[in-house]
């Protein structure tokens, strides 16, 4: 039986791939407040201006690549029972062949019902306009967890967690929660390693760093696995 490889991966991870963090440094997400573009009051107040601030990201998320970190990541799937858990929107870790993907933020490749959360539909282009609607004939809004909603998969994450063998922290410094808080379910027993260019400071003395970028780093932990 493999052992079981469990990967938290986050916007570092994409950004090698031309996928921009969607928050800059000034705290604004191309020119807008979170509470703008990424609540369900700002949707409420305006919700065109939301629909196209996602449009925009699906278009960049469709002009990407799986860059050698995703790929290698799945490239250990013929050594592990490996299971992502990612904090990013985009579709890059499926297009490079992972087939256990865990979505904490949502999916911007799929819109949902307004009226029904459970109706979910895949997107094929990049543009979702108002006056779009579901098969229950309700309004369709990006696939995404906003702020102030619930992170529905946070505990299936958390009971992946504490199963694995391994446990890898790529591309996230892990202060956003309730995602960050994922590290503490890992046993005691459990390999970890933390891939960053910058290694944060509050991570545990039980993580084995690779200070490098995510594809350079994710090489490196891949030939020290296979080899």
């Amino acid at each position: 039986m493999k052992k079981r490889f469990v990967i938290l991966s986050g916007a570092g991870i994409s950004a090698e791939s031309g996928i921009a963090t969607f928050r800059g440094a000034d705290g604004l997400w191309e020119g807008h407040s979170i509470e703008e573009v990424a609540s369900p009051e700002g949707f409420a107040r305006n919700p065109e201006l939301v629909l196209d601030f996602y449009n925009q990201r699906r278009k960049n998320v469709m002009e990407s690549e799986p860059n050698l970190a995703h790929q290698l990541i799945a490239h250990l799937e013929a050594y592990f029972d490996v299971h992502v858990i990612t904090q990013n929107v985009d579709d890059l870790h499926e297009r490079s062949g992972s087939s256990q993907v865990y979505h904490l933020h949502g999916e911007i490749m799929k819109a949902r019902s307004i009226a029904n959360p459970n109706n979910i539909v895949a997107l094929t282009h990049h543009e979702l306009n108002w006056g779009d609607l579901g098969e229950d004939g309700a309004q369709l809004r990006p696939h995404i967890v906003w702020f102030g909603e619930a992170v529905p998969m946070i505990h299936k994450a958390a009971e992946i967690v504490s199963t694995a063998d391994h446990l890898l922290v790529i591309g996230t410094s892990m202060n956003v929660y309730p995602a960050a808080g994922l590290v503490n379910y890992a046993s005691v027993h459990t390999e970890k390693y933390i891939i960053d260019p910058y290694i944060p400071e509050n991570i545990p003395q039980s993580f084995r760093p690779i200070q490098n970028t995510a594809t350079k780093g994710m090489q490196e932990l891949f030939d020290l696995l296979t080899k």
